[in-house]
């Protein structure tokens, strides 16, 4: 007799393995089917810095959370607050006006709890020093409320909730590449392998990831220059679940004309490298641009470096990036700020010009129009006001212009040597269209019904992204819609 699994999910990142742990927790024969090898698996959770965005009322709130709770550092930490209506606001930033969606109100208000059941399963967090704090009158004040992340980033989170799914007796198969879903009079029976073999099952839960590795579906939904832009992540993130759905009548939800897209370092690899040392894992992404200014070929700025916080604008700069010429811009910097440049600008691999002079800097930039962007930065300069106690962790308000563009925060003349020149491209992290679920993670059809025994969480879930993304919010909402289906599918 064919064996019959309670549940099979189909990907093994964070959100696929929060769903196999909560189903796990409810006594489920849990089987989770991944298509890259093992040391391949774990989506793009293995490549992310592991930060998790929650809403909490005070810094007791994180104490549960902590790693090393007894770190002498948390004594002159200064976390602030960020409620759920902090949250909600991030969020509406980018919603073009429209009300939270359901799934959003989902994210923020299980997000908390969410995080402290991780906790309780024995996945642990740090403070996140070195990117979201600086030092200042002789606290570590955090900003952009977003403090934490996964101990030993991506890849510790991915290992740590492994280590809990099979302590609960889930079993997780490599290489097992999925194909399509089988039902029965409209009830979902399992799925079939692209090898053929067919596995059986009560649920399944789609957790494989949206469509940013699949270069038709990107030009289709994206736009035709999307076609060979790099990403920052796995390379099996095809779509192969969006598409299974929808052949079975799934509802197609979400912005599908969005996506997370940062910028990189311009000669970044294709597709992420999980052969980075630990620690390095970041070293493509460039994301201190608010520090100074970027430029296009033609030499020109062509967007507000300092309109907020890059928790706030770091995905969507990206997506700027990639329409300009040749798909790139430099960010330029002068060496007032090169001890506030996060660690990735100084590996080894990293990418960028160093001169004296920004003329001889410019020269050095390979296809950058040198005159035009010299004259960019003399207008730049001209215009910035005068400025007292540089300070990152707050909206300043110092201004300047150049090249019809503003810069509203942070702007500071760039004009003490050396001066560095980081040529970037935008990397796609994740898409934002999907599936639309219901209140319990069931996938819905066109007419809002649930397609019996199937269930969705993760990037393949639609409505919760529109126009950007406040960061280290996606892993969250993989967590929080993960924990959720994992429950829902035992319950079918």
């Amino acid at each position: 007799m064919d064996e019959i699994w309670d549940v099979i999910i189909v990907g093994s990142g964070n959100a696929a393995l929060c769903a196999g742990i909560a189903a796990c927790e409810k006594g489920a024969k849990v089987l989770m089917i991944e298509k890259a090898s093992e040391d391949m698996a774990g989506g793009n959770t293995k490549y992310t810095a592991g930060a998790m965005r929650f809403a909490y009322e005070t810094s007791d709130d994180l104490l549960p959370l902590l790693a090393t709770p007894e770190d002498p550092r948390i004594l002159r930490a200064d976390f602030g607050r960020y409620t759920q209506q902090s949250f909600s606001s991030d969020l509406l930033k980018f919603n073009d006006k429209e009300p939270l969606s359901t799934e959003q109100k989902t994210l923020v208000s299980k997000s908390y709890s969410t995080l402290l059941w991780l906790a309780s399963h024995g996945v642990t967090f740090d403070p996140i020093w070195s990117r979201q704090s600086f030092e200042k009158a002789g606290k570590i004040v955090f900003w952009g409320g977003l403090t934490l992340a996964a101990e030993n980033e991506g890849v510790g989170l991915f290992n740590m909730e492994l280590r809990a799914f099979k302590s609960l007796g889930g079993e997780i198969r490599y290489r097992t590449e999925f194909k399509s879903l089988n039902t029965s009079n409209g009830i979902i029976t399992g799925v079939t392998l692209t090898s053929g073999e067919e596995l059986k099952s009560k649920a399944i839960i789609l957790a494989c990831g949206g469509f940013e590795s699949n270069a038709t579906l990107r030009s289709k939904f994206l736009g035709l220059e999307w076609a060979s832009a790099k990403v920052r992540g796995t390379p099996n993130n095809t779509g192969d679940g969006l598409i299974a759905a929808w052949d079975l009548g799934a509802q197609r939800y979400g912005r599908f004309s969005g996506c997370h897209a940062t910028p990189m370092d311009y000669f970044m690899k294709d597709y992420g490298n999980l052969s980075i040392p630990h620690g390095e894992r970041k070293n493509y992404r460039k994301i201190c641009y608010f520090l100074g200014v970027m430029l296009n070929e033609n030499g020109l700025r062509f967007l507000d470096e300092g309109v907020d916080f890059r928790n706030y604008t770091y995905a969507q700069f990206g997506q700027a990036i990639l329409k300009e010429p040749g798909k790139r811009a430099w960010q330029i910097f002068d060496s007032k700020v090169f001890d506030l440049l996060y660690s990735e600008y100084e590996f080894s691999d990293a990418h960028y010009e160093e001169a004296d002079s920004l003329a001889e800097l410019f020269q050095k930039c390979d296809g950058l129009d040198s005159l035009t962007a010299m004259k960019t930065l003399q207008e730049f300069n001209r215009n910035v006001a005068k400025v007292i106690n540089f300070d990152p962790t707050v909206l300043d308000g110092l201004s300047s212009h150049s090249s019809g563009v503003n810069k509203s925060n942070w702007a500071q003349k760039i004009d003490t040597g050396p001066f560095r020149a980081y040529p970037v491209t935008g990397g796609i992290t994740f898409t934002y269209g999907g599936l639309k679920v219901s209140q319990k993670a069931e996938v819905l059809d066109t007419q809002d019904k649930p397609i019996k025994g199937l269930f969705a969480c993760g990037e393949i879930v639609g409505g919760v992204f529109y126009g950007g993304y406040p960061g280290g919010s996606g892993l969250t909402s993989g967590a929080v819609f993960g924990r959720l289906a994992g429950s829902s599918a035992t319950n079918f």
